[in-house]
């Protein structure tokens, strides 16, 4: 339970930053995000699930 909790906080951080650092940027990646077809979205966010897990197996492989 420890682990999940931690791996949350750390996606709020990472995403809280990226809104507080660069407000207009995030606009600029949605704008984006809204022209790509939605299989091409589909995609980006399976990859990025499976490098999720990946990392997450790799760090708890690490003893983390």
């Amino acid at each position: 339970m420890g682990l999940i909790l931690l791996a949350i906080g750390l996606v709020l951080i990472v995403e809280g930053l990226a809104y507080a650092l660069a407000p207009s940027l995030i606009e600029r990646m949605l704008e984006a995000l809204r022209s790509l077809p939605e299989q091409a979205r589909r995609i980006a966010g399976l990859l990025c699930v499976v490098s999720g897990f990946v990392l997450v197996w790799a760090a708890y492989q690490m003893g983390f």
